[in-house]
């Protein structure tokens, strides 16, 4: 009863001095604080890994609430907990874009990324930095999702950020086993475009 009546007068404090948020943004860090102090000995691998931008984490979670209100409409399937130790890393590095995709050894996909995703727009799609960021969002949910810890690596296209990927992936306590380039090379096939007049 005690607790009831404190926590009723810390409310009205925060009522007369007109700033609520704060006396109860404040309740609420020292509440996260002692979960995570109890969960670190859990999730040793976080933090190792360095933290995403915040531009780029707000993002993120804007997309989440967004996919979250039109799953509401759809039934939920069950989804079964499984472990992916050994996977694949599928890199598309292309010109004007980067797309990740870590699958397990059938190929069924396990998580992905694109520049889209993380919220780059135009140029910076191709941009190195642009494939780091976006390997590590993929690396975090194959990991934290699946427990992936191994992949070999596949890249196709020219882009800028092909190398960027495979750092980033090394970077996020993924193993890289192999490297593979599958990017098709004609043998003298179609008529190529006619070079671009700057």
């Amino acid at each position: 009863m005690s607790e009831e009546v404190k926590t009723t007068e810390k409310e009205k404090a925060a009522v007369e001095t007109d700033t609520p948020n704060t006396v109860l943004a404040a309740e609420a860090e020292e509440k996260t604080k002692k979960n995570t102090a109890d969960e670190g000995a859990e999730f040793s691998f976080d933090s190792e890994v360095e933290e995403l931008p915040e531009e780029i984490k707000q993002k993120l979670e804007k997309n989440k609430a967004a996919r979250a209100k039109k799953k509401l409409i759809k039934k939920k399937k069950k989804k079964v907990a499984r472990i992916v130790k050994v996977g694949r890393a599928y890199i598309q590095a292309t010109y004007n874009n980067t797309i990740i995709t870590l699958t397990d050894t059938n190929g069924d996909v396990i998580s992905w990324a694109s520049a889209g995703l993380a919220g780059f727009k135009g140029a910076k799609k191709a941009t190195p930095y642009a494939a780091q960021i976006i390997t590590k969002i993929a690396a975090q949910k194959a990991r934290e999702e699946y427990g992936l810890e191994e992949v070999s690596v596949f890249v196709s296209g020219v882009g800028t950020g092909r190398e960027a990927a495979i750092r980033a992936l090394n970077a996020n306590n993924l193993n890289v086993s192999a490297i593979k380039d599958m990017t098709p090379v004609p043998h003298n096939g179609c008529r190529p475009k006619k070079p671009r007049r700057v």
